[in-house]
């Protein structure tokens, strides 16, 4: 049976996306593909040339981007800020459960991905949850946002000074 497109049943506001951005350290992208044609491994890359730390979770391989790879969320030996979901949305609610075990904060599920039923569970269970946004275009939308504010800022200072 094909899957099912939901459309979210609410948006992340960009202040809360960019609050998310901004404070987490440590993301478990759950299936991170070795093949650097996909999306998953083109968002990990990004994240991790940002200065954060990836964990792969893929049960089909061992390492991934020169980093140990876990076959579950369950068996990572370290607290996780963010579960980043590369899957289809019909295995997202397993994961969710698996999040809300493992502690973590954030659920977010990548463009195209929606599961408004397990986005209600980590609601529920006090976890912040972005659907249906890539978090590699969302960072990059964060810091040109940053940088014309700074550069207005800096426009703003100059024409005072002067």
């Amino acid at each position: 049976m094909d899957e099912v497109c939901e459309i979210p049943a609410f948006e992340t506001t960009s202040d809360d996306i960019k609050n998310i951005l901004n404070t987490i350290k440590t993301i478990a992208i759950v299936g991170l593909s070795p093949k650097e044609e996909r999306d998953s491994n083109k968002v990990a890359r990004y994240l991790l040339k940002e200065g954060y730390r990836i964990i792969p979770v893929n049960p089909k391989y061992q390492e991934i981007l020169g980093l140990k790879s876990y076959p579950s969320l369950s068996v990572i030996p370290e607290e996780i800020d963010v579960v980043d979901i590369f899957r289809k949305p019909s295995a997202v609610y397993e994961i969710v459960e698996s999040a809300i075990s493992k502690g973590a904060e954030v659920i977010w599920m990548q463009e195209g991905i929606v599961n408004n039923e397990a986005a209600k569970k980590a609601k529920n269970a006090g976890l912040r949850v972005v659907m249906n946004k890539c978090m590699m275009k969302e960072h990059i939308k964060m810091t040109r946002q940053n940088a014309n504010s700074a550069l207005k800022k800096n426009a703003l200072m100059n024409s005072i000074i002067r």
